[in-house]
């Protein structure tokens, strides 16, 4: 009977998979705190260009 062959680190296709995963998550955050980061931004930039 002969051994089934070792799975020995993770294939490519698993590295794909991960990294797609990854990518959707940064795009959900990014689309649920977009407008939040936007306003921040705009505060700091009108802090700075008001005159003191």
């Amino acid at each position: 009977m002969p051994n089934p062959p070792e799975e020995s680190g993770q294939s490519i296709l698993e590295y794909a998979l991960i990294l797609v995963l990854v990518a959707v998550v940064i795009i959900v955050i990014l689309v649920l705190l977009g407008p939040t980061i936007r306003e921040i931004i705009n505060n700091i930039v009108n802090s700075i260009s008001t005159p003191a």
